[in-house]
């Protein structure tokens, strides 16, 4: 049986007070939303905190408002399974609100968080794994040892993004804020992924992801999100494919994003989507025959690594049937696309 290493609990009950513990306590603490990735990871030996501080007594954290500029503001503690239900959701940022119905299962969708999915652990076969198999092995660059196992000699580690949420949000033109005992800061999660699947995210030591800002979504907006598995439900993805489609009159295309997550340390937005789809007609032929050169293109630019299961070149060809398929569920209305 995997047991957590020792650590003290603290139950904060408000986010002055949750920021204040992690500054004094320094590197040695971490924080604890939903748990059910940190869970796993504290018994895998992955970490091993002093201090654990859990935010779940804050209840500040957590529900889905509108603002008064028509944005929707959603609490980084909102569990997964409120953002795939919250009508508000599934009508003004449908991509998201189908995201989050394809996390993991049911039991873990109730307990897991909208923030702790954003800022969710990259993963790799040769690192998630317990610390008796991964001192068999040696480690590896991202925990422990100094060699990659997926790149040859490579210099920098290449863990996979597997939050589904990540791509959604980042076609919605979402904004993280953070709060630590220096102030508030706000970013626009586009400009918060690194490339080295160690550290991909662009965080401070202290903070705490407080919550996620969406824009108000034009009238014509349609989005879908598609994901690749092994199951059915529970897994993470082997790709994950996030759509955007604005209309505009005559349901013609005025803008237009592909981003795709699951093949490298950090989401990868696919070059000159607007460009080649807009102006075309949905329903048209024009415009299904440039769904299909988008996910041609798509398929050049997106190079999975053998890190994560599922078979490389597998994966790459499953990034243009995916493309096409999320675009054209999006234009419909439809989806999410789950299956082949």
């Amino acid at each position: 049986m995997l047991r957590c290493p020792k650590f003290e609990l603290a139950t904060p009950t408000s986010v002055a007070a949750a920021t204040r513990l992690l500054a004094d306590a320094g590197p040695s603490a971490m924080i604890l939303a939903g748990g059910t990735d940190v869970m796993p990871n504290l018994k895998h030996e992955l970490f091993t905190p002093a201090l654990v501080v859990s935010l779940a007594r804050i209840p500040e954290l957590n529900g889905i408002r509108r603002a008064e500029d028509g944005s929707l503001v959603i609490g980084a503690m909102t569990t997964i399974e409120a953002v795939a239900a919250n009508s508000q959701v599934r009508e003004r940022a449908t991509v998201l609100a189908q995201a989050a119905s394809l996390i993991a299962g049911p039991q873990l969708r109730t307990m897991g968080t909208l923030g702790g999915n954003v800022l969710l652990e990259t993963r790799c076969q040769w690192y998630n794994q317990s610390y008796f198999w991964r001192q068999a092995l040696g480690f590896c660059i991202k925990k422990d040892g100094t060699k990659c196992h997926v790149v040859e000699g490579g210099a920098k580690c290449v863990a996979a993004a597997s939050n589904d949420s990540a791509p959604a949000l980042m076609t919605l033109d979402a904004e993280l804020h953070f709060e630590s005992v220096e102030g508030r800061r706000s970013v626009r999660i586009e400009e918060f992924w690194l490339g080295d699947g160690v550290f991909n995210k662009k965080i401070n030591a202290g903070e705490i992801l407080v919550e996620i800002t969406l824009p108000s979504t034009p009238s014509g907006h349609r989005s879908a999100y598609g994901k690749l598995r092994e199951r059915g439900s529970i897994d993470f993805p082997l790709l994950g494919v996030a759509a955007r489609l604005d209309l505009g009159k005559d349901e013609r295309v005025e803008r237009a994003d592909l981003v795709i997550t699951a093949l490298a340390a950090r989401p990868h937005r696919v070059q000159r989507a607007g460009e080649i789809l807009r102006g075309t007609q949905v329903g048209s032929e024009d415009f299904v025959t440039r769904v299909g050169e988008l996910a041609r293109l798509a398929h050049k630019q997106c190079h999975p690594l053998e890190n994560i299961p599922g078979d490389a070149p597998w994966r790459k060809a499953m990034v243009a049937v995916y493309a096409r398929r999320t675009l054209l569920a999006a234009a419909a209305g439809t989806g999410p696309v789950h299956h082949l």
